[in-house]
């Protein structure tokens, strides 16, 4: 079934949409992802970054905080062209997806990479992977539930947010020891494996999931009407 046809999440027998599992799984994976490498940015950049000559050619730590915080502000602006995407165009599964291949793409380019051109690419397509999805995901859950399984949200909601937090500690705690013992290549490349398989999980649900269907033409006018306008 495509995804503007088929709307309804079949349960398990305690009344739990079957996609949730995918979801945790995709969100627990991506979190690791985006937090191992936020965690040992600003390092890389300080301490390993090469010159386009193959030669060590570090920045100074506020120039590495200028690009460390406007990657963070850009995935979070982003969030706001994800949400149109999928609210207007394409629908929550095909953005989540589509921008999760992006999203592998800029872990790809950091991990082969070590020059600024490498990083520039790799944030640039991180920033527009992650922020895209971020709107989206949380949303996604919500989607699987309906009137007869509404007292599952929140137990759903403890799982997911479990994950998230799950992703970022172990993250945090074994990326930099990566990056100290076996260099950039290594550390910046298992979050992007990290990433696939996020994109994998979250493609095996898709006979599972409800799929709500993109609001049209309808929606853009009333996000750029002027009561969105003021939302906005």
């Amino acid at each position: 079934m495509t995804a503007s046809t088929y709307r309804t999440a079949p349960v398990d027998t305690t009344g739990m949409p079957k996609g949730i599992p995918y979801i945790i799984a995709n969100e627990a994976a991506e979190r690791f992802s985006f937090y191992g490498m936020k965690g040992i940015l600003v390092v890389f950049m300080t301490q390993y970054l090469l010159g386009s000559d193959g030669e060590l050619s570090v920045m100074t730590e506020p120039q590495s905080l200028v690009v460390f915080h406007f990657f963070v502000a850009s995935a979070y602006f982003l969030s706001v062209l994800g949400a149109l995407l999928a609210d207007a165009l394409i629908g929550k599964y095909r953005t989540i997806l589509i921008l999760s291949v992006v999203y592998v793409m800029g872990h790809a380019a950091l991990a082969v990479d070590e020059t600024r051109l490498g990083l520039y690419t790799g944030l640039t397509l991180i920033a527009l992977g992650s922020g895209g999805i971020k709107p989206c995901v949380s949303a996604h859950v919500g989607d699987q539930f309906g009137k007869a399984n509404q007292n599952l949200i929140s137990t759903a909601f403890h799982w997911f947010y479990f994950s998230i937090n799950l992703g970022a500690l172990i993250s945090i705690m074994l990326i930099p020891e990566l990056l100290d013992r076996f260099g950039p290549g290594v550390a910046f490349g298992v979050p992007g494996i990290l990433m696939f398989l996020a994109t994998v999980f979250f493609w095996m649900g898709r006979n599972t999931f409800a799929h709500i269907p993109p609001g049209g033409m309808k929606f853009i006018r009333e996000s750029f009407g002027p009561e969105g306008r003021a939302v906005l």
